[in-house]
């Protein structure tokens, strides 16, 4: 785990042709001519030294640089160290021959097998025992695209052969985009970093991407909010040669199995399938040279986690990390106050309990929310809806405050197993011919009912907590791509209305339909499977894992938020080998019907913010059915029958407390102003009324979306945008 970062002249992708070699302190003489500027050696490592401070969040064990002979390719690394933690595990990485050298964030699993396979199998020589290592060791056995298909964990990097008739520069990122990776073109030459704010020393300016924020293109696509930076879309790599520049290719996607294909496995089969799947994704992600903890929350995916550690500890010895089995794991929580009712660090501590493990809590109060609400932006790089996403930069001060440098987590259950309350009137657009004698396969009228039910339930929902809504809108052409059409309303959901933007964005975008953004977003080939081959359920899963999965949670409720404080977090439900199985399981095993007299909330019965305005037709549904089943072994009654809770922050605060007066530091008419293209009309409004005993949710969340912007826009040094959407 660790930043990189890396610096690639570009005449039409010109890369060294002259031997490679190492800098310390390179002479002042080396230089290279590229499009008419001079680079020189010692000015390109003076640049990548000051990029790699300021990832040295990432990676505050080691720093190290590579810069080839003709300065034309450098490459930059600060490492936290996990596996191998000799300095025979320092970066940048080189291979056995010194023809390719690579950065590489992340972890690669199963590295034994690999290191066994390409020593005996291929000969290789290894340097030392750290996985990173393997990028560099599969691509000169293997090649690329087809190296890929051997990683296995969550990564990113950058990789230069320089090798005659091979020669190019690869930039790659994982299935699901748990690392981050993004690039852009400055000054002639290829970036590419971990974070964008890498950039600053290497020449670049940020601008405003006005587009991108208005059309909602930096959570959907590969935009961010910054002018020319791009991401590395997940299961993507760049491809950079002298004769075509940069490509952009796919080595991965997600596919599901055609929706009329009847299943004819047996159920427990089926049970087991992800049960053994899921816990030997754990068992591999349990491997480090470092302690390894559990980020514990109230719900059942971090609870199944924890659960399976420890019966591996106990039952098969597995040591967590550099923890002998018989060491209790810690596990770390959240606690909001207890009145707010999104307190859930009761029912961790239950399960702490009953696991036998120590759990450690963080208060996150209000002025928790307001002394770190910078700080998280910085990091994060884009707004964000909640102030959940400060909580989890709180939460991670802990392990690494406690001696912890790993921790496993459960982010992605919800987005494989049908989890969230959006996605049920999308599985009751049509019958699953899966089984096609289940309830609601076989009875249509009560299907179609439901559907409208729960549809209209999950409005009301939206509306309580301050989420916007297409209500009303017509259908935009585009939407006949998607079989699951309310999707997009929901990913949407939480996306600034065109009010919040100044009069001139209004009306360069008044045709604007941020649903088309989103279906556009896929190439045809996916769309022509929402239309014909895909369910609706796995439509609307692919939809919200290739945007607010990839761009938003992963961002800044994973990585940004840990790597702030030097934590790799391990998310064992994103195995890709998981993750292809539970795909191709049908989807009334995701989401499995219960009568209404069986599935009535019990009188007292806590519900959240979230259930208690559910009605009839989303308690009738029991979300994440087969992964309920599979974890049962490991987890308490309690959570095996407890719903759904999206971890998200109390948005009622009281006037002049400590968020209301941050905001109103912040919000001033002139730092508003100074965006360029927020409507402060809008922002004093919502100053009013998003505080006090009738505090307006919607009002809060605009307050929380122009503070990022204002706070990232003083950080970057980033200019007004102009009528035209330049800076």
């Amino acid at each position: 785990m660790c930043g990189i970062t890396a610096s690639i002249a570009l005449p039409r992708g010109r890369l060294d042709s002259q031997p490679a070699v190492a800098k310390q302190t390179p002479p002042a003489h080396n230089s290279a001519q590229i499009n008419g500027s001079t680079f020189s050696a010692g000015l390109i490592e003076k640049q990548l030294r000051s990029s790699i401070d300021i990832l040295n969040h990432r990676g505050p064990d080691e720093a190290g640089v590579w810069i080839s002979q003709d300065s034309s390719i450098a490459l930059g690394h600060c490492r936290l160290s996990i596996n191998d933690l000799s300095p025979s595990g320092s970066q940048p990485l080189v291979s056995d021959d010194g023809s390719i050298h690579a950065v590489v964030n992340g972890e690669i699993y199963d590295q034994d097998r690999l290191w066994e396979e390409c020593r005996e199998q291929h000969g290789y020589q290894f340097r030392g025992e750290s996985d990173s290592e393997l990028v560099v060791a599969l691509y000169k056995i293997h090649g690329a695209p087809h190296f890929f298909k051997y990683l296995r964990g969550e990564f990113a990097f950058v990789l230069y052969d320089r090798r005659e008739g091979k020669r190019r520069v690869i930039a790659a990122r994982d299935r699901f985009g748990i690392k981050p990776l993004v690039w852009t073109v400055s000054n002639d030459r290829l970036l590419i970093a971990s974070e964008a704010k890498a950039f600053l020393p290497l020449g670049w300016k940020a601008e405003w991407d006005v587009d991108a924020i208005v059309s909602g293109g930096w959570m959907l696509d590969d935009r961010t909010l910054f002018k020319g930076v791009r991401k590395v879309l997940p299961g993507h790599w760049l491809q950079v040669t002298e004769e075509k520049g940069i490509e952009d290719q796919v080595y991965w996607d997600a596919e599901y199995e055609d929706k009329t294909k009847v299943e004819t496995r047996p159920l427990e089969e089926m049970v087991e399938g992800v049960r053994e799947r899921l816990v030997d994704s754990i068992r591999l992600r349990l491997r480090a040279d470092v302690p390894v903890g559990i980020y514990l929350s109230g719900g059942i995916d971090s609870s199944a986690v924890a659960g399976i550690v420890t019966h591996l500890a106990k039952t098969e010895h597995v040591k967590i990390g550099d923890r002998a089995p018989t060491t209790p794991v810690t596990c770390f929580s959240v606690r909001f106050p207890e009145e707010s009712g999104y307190d859930e660090s009761s029912i961790a501590e239950r399960t702490a309990k009953w696991l036998g493990v120590e759990t450690i809590k963080v208060d996150v109060n209000e002025a928790r929310l307001a002394s770190d609400f910078s700080d998280t932006v910085w990091h994060c790089e884009h707004h964000h809806f909640d102030l959940n996403t400060v909580a989890k930069f709180a939460l991670s001060t802990l392990p690494r405050d406690h001696g912890v440098k790993v921790v496993l987590t459960g982010e992605g259950a919800d987005e494989h197993f049908a989890g969230y309350p959006y996605f049920p009137a999308e599985f009751l657009c049509e019958p699953d011919l899966a089984l096609p004698d289940t309830t609601l396969s076989s009875d249509n009228e009560l299907r179609e009912a439901m559907r409208q039910t729960t549809d209209a339930e999950m409005r009301t929902i939206w509306r309580n907590i301050g989420a916007n809504q297409y209500d009303g809108r017509l259908d935009h052409p585009s939407l006949s791509d998607a079989n699951a059409r309310g999707m997009a309303e929901s990913i949407l959901a939480w996306h600034p209305t065109q009010g919040l933007f100044a009069p001139w964005v209004q009306s360069k975008f008044q045709d604007l339909d941020c649903r088309a953004t989103l279906i556009t977003s896929h190439p045809a080939s996916v769309r022509a499977k929402m239309r014909g081959r895909w369910h609706p359920l796995h439509t609307a899963l692919y939809m919200w894992n290739k945007s607010c999965l990839a761009n938003v949670l992963l961002s800044c409720l994973g990585d940004r938020t840990e790597m702030a404080h030097s934590v790799e977090a391990r998310t064992p439900f994103l195995d890709h080998h998981l993750a292809e199985y539970v795909n191709r399981l049908p989807p009334s095993l995701k989401l499995s019907y219960n009568p209404p007299e069986t599935s009535t909330p019990k009188q007292g019965e806590k519900q959240g913010p979230l259930w208690k305005t559910a009605g009839s037709g989303l308690h009738s549904l029991t979300e994440k059915w087969i992964l309920r089943e599979a974890v049962r072994p490991f987890i308490t009654d309690e959570l095996y029958r407890r719903r759904k809770h999206p971890f998200l922050a109390p948005t009622k605060w009281p006037k002049g407390g400590p968020l209301h007066r941050m905001f109103e530091t912040l919000l001033t008419r002139q730092a508003v102003e100074g965006l360029g293209f927020v409507n402060w009309a809008a922002v004093e409004h919502a100053l009013q009324t998003g505080f006090g005993d009738h505090a307006d949710p919607k009002a809060f969340r605009t307050l929380s979306y122009v503070a990022a912007w204002v706070t990232l826009g003083e950080k970057f040094a980033v200019g007004q945008s102009k009528v035209n959407g330049s800076a």
